[in-house]
């Protein structure tokens, strides 16, 4: 079972549920593009760093040339690893494997940041956007983990019955997509065995989260966005 989110529990190599939503119970995805920018946001984070001699410009001044590099932004790639997320639009969820004690603080906080600061400039707005910090349920049950994943995929179906359009890795799992910075194998390597009590009957991960019968809230407990 998890641990509580209101108290933040960092252990180094844990897997975290993340999860937070707009203020106010606001919507934080107006558009397409807030969507997409979200997942840039995601990208840059996760993937390895680009070469910095090929992010060189070319600045101009009084006096003559030269080249400069513009502001380098933060990398976790081998710091988290993104297993699975959602977006919804008004909230969010993902499911990560941080590396050391405190790097989902750290990643949390340059991802809120940067979209808060891009939100807001677009939507011209001050103040916050998410409702206070993010919660990070730490989860050390793989039956929570593997359930936690079909929570996730599953949520989309509130507003669309297509779940592989939806804005989440569902389509990374169904390999309709191949995404580096994305990590399904974790989730999916529990089907290359699938004798485990809890998935008797299910052979595949599109069987689990779309014909699966059994309750998932009676493993995940109550996940809220009040708390």
């Amino acid at each position: 079972m998890p641990a509580r989110n209101i108290v933040k529990t960092y252990v180094a190599g844990g897997y975290y549920h993340i999860y937070n939503r707009g203020i106010e119970k606001r919507i934080i995805f107006e558009d397409e593009m807030d969507y997409k920018t979200f997942l840039r946001y995601l990208k840059e984070a996760l993937s390895p760093p680009p070469n910095p001699n090929k992010n060189k410009v070319i600045v101009t001044l009084k006096g003559g040339t030269f080249k400069g590099l513009p502001k380098p932004v933060k990398n976790f790639n081998g710091a988290i690893s993104l297993i699975a997320y959602c977006l919804m639009p008004n909230h969010f969820h993902l499911l990560v494997e941080q590396t050391e004690e405190r790097d989902i603080k750290k990643f949390m906080q340059s991802v809120i940041t940067r979209y808060s600061m891009y939100f807001n400039k677009k939507y011209t707005r001050v103040g916050k956007l998410f409702q206070g910090h993010y919660k990070a349920v730490l989860i050390v049950d793989e039956n929570y983990l593997l359930h936690l994943s079909r929570y996730i995929h599953l949520n989309p179906s509130e507003y669309t019955r297509n779940l592989e359009a939806a804005y989440s890795s569902y389509g990374e799992y169904l390999g309709k997509r191949n995404t580096s910075w994305i990590n399904p194998e974790v989730i999916l390597s529990f089907f290359e065995n699938a004798n485990k009590d809890f998935m008797k009957g299910i052979n595949t991960y599109i069987d689990f989260v779309e014909k699966y019968r059994g309750d998932s809230a009676l493993i995940l407990g109550k996940i809220t966005l009040e708390s």
